[in-house]
């Protein structure tokens, strides 16, 4: 016999997720044909500093590592995100990001992200709070 899935499940994968937690059975609904899964494997550079691209991406599963300058100064686990600062100015990427372990995503393209963000006030607050943790870190490490 085929299960069903709860009525509000999100075919994304993002149910259980933290950045998604709260969301409305509406804000679930209309989440749930936003943007594109892919798999990556491990090792896999997903994206480059200094690059171009307009991509968000959520990580669903596995573990990558962020780099700026060469050295580490973060790791992204399911629920985190990156990309969204060259989603929001157009400008390049601020970061180097790795696949440490073979990882799935959710894509989101620019356009995609905008429409995460009208739809749900309280993902855009949730990531506007881990943007502003992860520039008061850049800050503490830039020499005075």
């Amino acid at each position: 016999m085929r299960r069903r899935a709860p009525r509000h499940a999100n075919p994304a994968g993002l149910d259980g997720m933290w950045l998604f937690e709260g969301c409305t059975p509406k804000e679930h609904k209309k989440l749930r044909n936003i943007g594109t899964r892919v798999r990556v494997p491990g090792g896999r550079t997903v994206c480059i500093e200094g690059g171009h691209g307009t991509d968000v991406v959520v990580v669903v599963e596995g573990m990558a590592s962020c780099h700026v300058r060469g050295e580490t100064v973060a790791n992204f686990g399911p629920g985190d995100f990156f990309g969204e600062v060259s989603a929001l100015d157009g400008g390049r990427r601020t970061a180097t990001v790795v696949a440490d372990t073979d990882m799935d995503v959710l894509v989101l393209g620019r356009a995609e992200f905008d429409h995460l963000l009208l739809i749900s006030p309280e993902v855009a607050r949730r990531m506007l709070h881990v943007a502003a943790g992860r520039l008061r870190q850049a800050n503490r490490l830039v020499p005075a």
